[in-house]
């Protein structure tokens, strides 16, 4: 890896993150999202390899989306389902009201719900899923947070556990700054995407800082897949 890649930029803010930024500019970044992850977060992947065999079943499965910033996986996840004639019901929660005030104004996708909440809120609630995810989460994340979520994601999911993350890695950093000059205009989409490119990590520290039970996995291209699965599922 080059010089100066190293080390995660983990103090480097995002302006998305920022509560004060530019309320039209977050909404284009909301919409851009379910263009960048459908080509990049690697779901369909995920949801046909990992997700999918899991809810052929009686009844069908129950799916936690943390940290659903405008929703769009969850909606993603939802019409897959539907056009495999599965039932998948997904709750959606973000931290940040703007995230789940966008998501809501959509159309309404069936299976899908939004909740303003946090992981360790369903904890209390002592809410139970088949399912637990995330995308683009984990490098938002302090130490403390990463921790918190990992042991709220095992007390809330039964069956899998998947939280989707870029990998850190010059090639992605230089790949992206190619292609988005000219994309998504009056959005947040760049600069936070090399920033967010900057913020994640290795594949090696996502193994390293791993707990046990969780397996790093890595997706082409760029992709970090952060798994876990319950012992009796």
């Amino acid at each position: 890896m080059l010089a100066g890649w190293n080390t995660r930029a983990e103090a480097l803010p995002e302006i998305m993150d920022d509560p004060h930024c530019d309320p039209i500019g977050l909404e284009r970044t909301y919409r851009a999202f379910d263009t960048i992850n459908a080509v990049i977060g690697g779901w369909r992947q995920v949801y046909t390899r990992d997700l999918r065999p899991l809810l052929i079943r009686p009844g069908g499965a129950t799916l936690l989306d943390v940290g659903c910033g405008g929703g769009d996986v969850a909606r993603h996840l939802a019409r897959w389902a539907a056009r495999d004639r599965l039932s998948l019901r997904i709750t959606a929660i973000d931290a940040d009201a703007r995230a789940i005030q966008y998501a809501q104004a959509l159309p309404t996708v069936p299976g899908v719900t939004y909740r303003q909440a946090m992981s360790g809120d369903l904890c209390a609630e002592a809410q139970r899923y088949d399912l637990v995810i995330s995308n683009h989460l984990l490098h938002h994340l302090n130490a403390a947070e990463f921790t918190a979520l990992l042991a709220d994601t095992e007390a809330l999911c039964t069956g899998l556990a998947v939280h989707g993350d870029i990998e850190r890695h010059p090639l992605a950093y230089a790949a992206y700054r190619a292609v988005t000059p000219f994309l998504f205009p009056g959005s947040f989409i760049r600069i936070d995407g090399l920033r967010s490119i900057r913020r994640s990590y290795t594949h090696l520290e996502l193994a390293l800082i791993a707990p046990p039970g969780w397996m790093a996995r890595r997706q082409f291209p760029f992709r970090n897949l952060l798994m876990w699965r319950a012992t009796h599922a």
